[in-house]
């Protein structure tokens, strides 16, 4: 059975979108079957794969309030084992949709059960906040990874994003662990840097990745393309890190 790994974090630029599209790539290349689900209204994954999102017919709006099944909505696409449910802007208003239904908080979780057996690994592009649809992937999934810049303020959102899954397991999903810990745009010359990666390790130990994700120019460039890294250099750094990311990710899950 596929396992199921959210990525998230409620604070916006941390490179969550950029993981959630690179490492899916990396799994593919190294083998692993992977499906893709962007649940992020602003669909900056969808994108990152090359999908017109205005050609789109059906998305993840349409599989989490339960108008079609999984299968109808997941795409192929042109990159080594992957396969995408795209967004769209009609899942903006899912969340109001969500609010009046009957259990509510289960949709994304009975909607993607019968493709499990399909896929090695289902990785959920989660929005940055803490509403419904992140609700939905975080109660669907096994673990989640959290992508962090290595920054003060990112230390702040971390603390209350933990505390958010507690409730979250508590109330929800009594199995839900942390996949690991990522630091993104890094830059190891800054003396913060170190401090941010010293109180990340203290909390969190062996869940924080011995990769880190250096900050890239290709890496930034490469969703203008709708390119992965790999595919758009693959001798970049960023290529390598999330090629190492992807190496790592399955060394932890064996």
């Amino acid at each position: 059975m596929g396992k199921i790994v959210a990525i998230v974090n409620q604070k916006g630029g941390v490179g969550k979108t950029t993981t959630a599209v690179n490492l899916t790539a990396g799994l593919g290349m190294q083998g692993k079957k992977v499906l893709i689900v962007d649940i992020d209204p602003q669909g900056n994954t969808t994108s990152g794969f090359g999908i017109n999102k205005r050609e789109t017919v059906f998305s993840s709006y349409h599989l989490i309030t339960g108008d079609k099944p999984a299968e109808t909505v997941i795409k192929k696409t042109e990159f080594k084992g992957v396969d995408i449910i795209p967004s769209t802007m009609d899942l903006a208003g899912a969340e109001i949709e969500l609010s009046t239904m009957e259990n509510r908080e289960a949709k994304l979780k009975n909607a993607l059960a019968s493709v499990r057996e399909s896929y090695d690994y289902i990785l959920l592009d989660c929005p940055p906040s803490l509403g419904l649809i992140t609700l939905n992937a975080l109660v669907a999934t096994d673990t989640f990874l959290v992508p962090i810049q290595c920054e003060y303020f990112a230390l702040e959102g971390l603390s209350q994003l933990m505390s958010t899954m507690r409730q979250i397991k508590r109330l929800y999903n009594p199995t839900l662990e942390i996949e690991g810990v990522l630091l993104t745009m890094f830059d190891g010359r800054l003396n913060l840097t170190q401090q941010v990666v010293n109180e990340i390790k203290k909390f969190f130990g062996k869940k924080l990745y011995n990769t880190v994700i250096t900050r890239s120019v290709r890496l930034s460039e490469a969703p203008s393309f709708g390119l992965p890294i790999q595919y758009y250099d693959k001798r970049s750094k960023g290529a390598i890190c999330y090629n190492d990311l992807a190496t790592e990710f399955i060394k932890r899950n064996k």
